[in-house]
């Protein structure tokens, strides 16, 4: 019995280690099908990839594809009335692609450049040529660089007929700006190659080196809008840098998307008459719509032709400018900061009635102006009222209109009383920007065009402005920033504008009026003559306007460095100024050609 036990045990045993034995041999075969299925299926993807789709492996191969940026229209420019003011001309940037060249000077039978004769084709010396490669590898060794940049047609002709000899370069269309008017050129603003630091501030990453972008006005202030949006073209092209065509039928292309029209507020008719009527000056005219806050013209004197600003003579003409003593780069408009004269009476007169201090019939005593800091510059009655005196822009009058605000009794104290008045002018524009296109700063007692301007359409309007700005509106439906159409009123009372607009009315139509040689039979003007100290010559010539005068068009402020008094040279370019903008065309053709003509001397100045 022993033995049959040993016997059973034996092959119970047995059998237990074949049955393990099985289970392991099945294991082992599904874990080699699992790993053999696995390779298969890579090896299906990888024949999938390399033989049968040679996408990737087109998209991988640098010497195959062409990756071109496809910039978009730059939006154009016009006016109020329709009129072009800035458009696009089409130009090319030679690229390089530095891995895609072989750069030697030897007669290679497999990979020869010719670099010298590639040089005469460029006009260019061969250092130039060898610093312009080094910029092109530091910027990118695989990717396109610009090697050569705004080539025009003609040379793009001569230069794309052989460019198959030289591996890595190709051409890339884009567009620079164009002037048919040439005017406004600070207006306008121009475009460049973008810097270092500009690309720095790019959080968006939309730019690269080489690209285009607004450096100042219009152009650099509505950058986002003009732009549009880049696009990509994907094309295949042979061992001789020829394009063989689109890879993959254009599946990857993106077509580019135009940039937005804009129209500004500006009257290019009104703007060119008022270059010229500035030709020889130094100054600025700055000319609003009082019933929108849109600028319908914003000379400053000199300017320049903005088409020299464009193209790849655009940095020796820009030092060029930047040089001349004349400073023709400043945008007097809104950089210029002049003490603003007699015009700033308005100011004062209306912040003191405002105040209690003074009501239209308040006389103030005028002779004895010995006695007084300033004296009176005119013959007029030895106590004028309120509009005797804008009249006659006593100076006595408004001295005391001011010294009595700050004193009145209602404020307490003088430091009070000056706190009041300076918080009404920050209301009336001044002292502070605007917060549009126009952002300006500037000192205390010191005003520029714009304000003044700004002070003019609040008058003509009797009571509120619109900040003054330059665009009218976009070419789709996008709407202007809200600030731009926001009403402000400064807190004085309509009766007091009234008043106001009363006197003005005087300047040009009463018997003493300080403008009354320019007055138009068929258009009633408003307005106020300046004249400004100047430390370093002759007076500046000021003069506030608007008109007609029951239902303002046009509001303006003029001024003209080292003029003289405000009758001399700024009342009588503003009078034309808003005949030319509401009659469409002057009859004064003597007064027009003496303003055209006229020539102020600088030299003691400059």
């Amino acid at each position: 019995m022993p033995n049959q036990e040993k016997t059973f045990t034996f092959v119970t045993h047995e059998k237990a280690m074949k049955t393990k034995s099985n289970n392991l041999s099945s294991r082992k075969l599904l874990i080699m099908g699992i790993f053999i299925a696995v390779g298969v299926v890579f090896i299906i993807k990888l024949f999938s990839l390399q033989v049968i789709d040679k996408h990737y492996k087109q998209l991988a191969d640098n010497n195959a594809l062409r990756f071109v940026t496809q910039y978009p229209a730059r939006g154009k420019v016009f006016d109020r009335n329709g009129e072009l003011l800035v458009f696009n001309e089409a130009v090319y940037d030679l690229m390089v692609i530095p891995k895609q060249t072989i750069i030697k000077d030897t007669l290679d039978p497999y990979y020869p450049f010719d670099t010298i004769g590639f040089c005469i084709l460029l006009d260019i010396d061969k250092n130039s040529f060898i610093e312009r490669m080094k910029k092109a590898k530091n910027e990118s060794y695989m990717k396109p660089s610009p090697f050569m940049t705004q080539i025009s047609k003609e040379n793009y002709t001569h230069i794309a007929e052989v460019l198959y000899r030289y591996p890595g370069f190709y051409f890339q269309t884009r567009t620079v700006r164009h002037y048919p008017q040439a005017i406004a050129a600070h207006t306008l603003g121009d475009i460049g190659e973008i810097s270092q630091s500009e690309l720095d501030k790019d959080q968006e990453g939309y730019y690269k080196q080489g690209d285009y972008i607004g450096k100042s006005g219009i152009e650099k202030f509505y950058e986002k809008e003009l732009r549009g949006v880049k696009g990509l073209k994907v094309m295949m092209v042979d061992v001789h840098n020829r394009v063989m065509g689109s890879f993959m039928d254009g599946e990857l292309d993106k077509e580019p998307i135009a940039g937005k029209d804009i129209y500004l507020g500006m009257d290019a008719e009104l703007q060119a008459y008022g270059e010229r009527l500035m030709e020889g000056k130094i100054g600025s005219i700055v000319a609003v719509e009082p019933s929108t806050g849109q600028i319908l013209a914003f000379v400053t004197s000199p300017t320049y032709d903005p088409n020299l600003l464009v193209g790849r003579e655009r940095g020796k003409h820009y030092l060029e400018l930047q040089k001349d003593p004349m400073k023709p780069l400043i945008n007097r408009a809104i950089s210029g900061t002049y003490p603003p004269g007699s015009t700033f009476k308005t100011v004062v007169g209306l912040i003191a009635m405002q105040s209690g201090t003074i009501t239209p019939k308040t006389v103030f005593h005028c002779s004895g102006v010995a006695s007084l800091p300033i004296k009176c510059t005119h013959s007029h009655g030895s106590s004028p009222d309120f509009a005797n005196a804008i009249m006659n822009s006593c100076n006595p009058y408004f001295y005391e209109s001011f010294k009595a605000t700050i004193n009145n009794p209602k404020f307490g104290n003088i430091k009070n009383g000056y706190q009041y008045w300076k918080n009404m002018t920050y209301k009336m524009g001044l002292g502070h920007k605007f917060n549009t296109e126009l952002g300006i700063g500037q000192g205390e007692v010191l005003v520029t065009p714009l304000q003044l301007a700004n002070i003019a359409a609040m008058i003509a309007n009797e009571g509120y402005y619109y900040p003054p700005h330059l665009i009218k509106c976009f070419g789709d439906t996008t709407a202007i920033p809200e600030v731009m159409t926001t009403r402000i009123e400064p807190g004085i009372d309509r009766k007091y504008f009234k008043v106001m607009k009363a006197g003005l009315r005087t300047v040009f139509s009463g018997p003493a009026g300080t403008a009354r040689r320019f007055e138009l039979s068929d258009i009633p003007q408003c307005g106020k003559t300046g004249t400004a100290q100047n430390p370093h010559g002759n007076y500046h010539s000021n003069f506030i306007a608007f008109a007609p005068a029951n239902n303002p068009k046009i509001a303006l402020a003029v001024i003209i460095e080292n003029g003289g008094y405000g009758a001399t040279w700024a009342a009588p370019i503003a009078s034309l100024m808003m005949e030319k903008y509401i009659r469409g065309y002057t009859v004064r053709e003597e007064l027009e050609k003496r303003m055209m003509e006229g020539r102020i001397s600088y030299k003691n100045e400059r």
